[in-house]
């Protein structure tokens, strides 16, 4: 399927044209096989499970029928007794969530895959206080497909291209590429000059979860990452780099990158800024630009870029 122009619409209708005969408007729901406890009933269990979440919310929950038996997705009751091991379906619920006003766009659509470009601030998957505002709860909506499911993340504050799988059966296999580093991904960043360094370099550290908890830094040990980067422009106050990670870390090239004394531009991280509502006008210069591997079913090479900019 040819890939239309950036401000082109996509034909949803050609990527499936069954989709019509799903529920669009359902957030699919989370999975929890239960743990060892000796709580007296399913709602005891749930909120010792997530505490965050109050008694007479989840007692709420059960009452709407927002907690189902994975089996036969049939509601359960909040007074039904506590089974270890049993496997319920539960949908999360975020009061007030707010509104990110940026959309995706559909790069390629096949029976297999699915690749988006994702706009700066929306999440991939849910977490926090995002649910149905993420890329796949859109795009689940969207498309009416449950069973959708990113093949690898980007950060919430990166821009670019995420690859998701359409079916179970192929997903394995694509998720090999990650997993084994067979699929080329680069990226382009804004940062400030480096005149003192050699280009091409490649950066190697060992990165580990650092303070507070949601960051990342380098620390001693064996290297457990890897970053090849490279000057593509160079401007006055910023320089345009290509970055290609050989891994996979969390946060890596916004680490690397500030490792270096070139904290990638409008990252609220790589120096630690204080923390408040976000500012729209003010994204991270950071864009997941292309992917190309070889296909495990197809044999052939495939790539795919992005229509962002930075």
């Amino acid at each position: 399927m040819p890939i239309p122009p950036p401000d082109a619409p996509f034909d949803l209708d050609s990527c499936d044209p069954d989709r019509r005969d799903r529920a669009p408007d359902a957030v699919p729901p989370s999975r929890l096989q239960l743990p060892p406890g000796l709580w007296t009933n399913l709602l005891d269990g749930v909120c010792a499970r997530f505490p965050a979440i109050g008694r007479e919310r989840w007692r709420e929950r059960f009452a709407r029928g927002r907690v189902l038996d994975a089996r036969d997705a049939r509601p359960l009751s909040a007074e039904a007794p506590y089974q270890v091991g049993l496997e319920i379906l539960y949908f999360r619920e975020v009061e007030h969530e707010p509104r990110i006003p940026f959309e995706e766009r559909i790069v390629h659509c096949d029976e297999r895959l699915l690749i988006v470009d994702k706009p700066h601030f929306l999440p991939v998957a849910p977490s926090g206080r995002f649910v149905a505002e993420t890329l796949l709860g859109r795009l689940q909506r969207r498309l009416g497909e449950a069973d959708l499911a990113p093949l690898h993340r980007l950060d919430a504050a990166t821009a670019g291209l995420v690859m998701f799988s359409r079916e179970p059966a192929s997903r394995g296999a694509y998720q090999a590429l990650f997993r084994e580093r067979r699929i080329d991904k680069r990226y382009l960043a804004l940062a400030p000059p480096l005149p003192g360094l050699s280009f091409p370099l490649v950066r190697r550290s060992r990165i580990e979860a650092g303070e507070p908890f949601f960051l990342m830094r380098e620390g001693q040990g064996e290297a457990n990452s890897e970053t090849r980067i490279e000057v593509v422009a160079r401007g006055e106050e910023a320089w345009t780099y290509s970055l290609q990670p050989v891994t996979g870390r969390k946060h890596q090239l916004r680490v690397h990158m500030a490792a270096l004394g070139a904290p990638i531009v409008g990252d609220r991280f790589y120096p630690l800024q204080p923390r408040g509502e976000e500012d729209f006008d003010r994204p991270l210069k950071l864009l997941a630009r292309s992917l190309r591997f070889v296909d495990p079913f197809e044999g052939g090479e495939r790539r795919f870029d992005s229509g962002l900019s930075l």
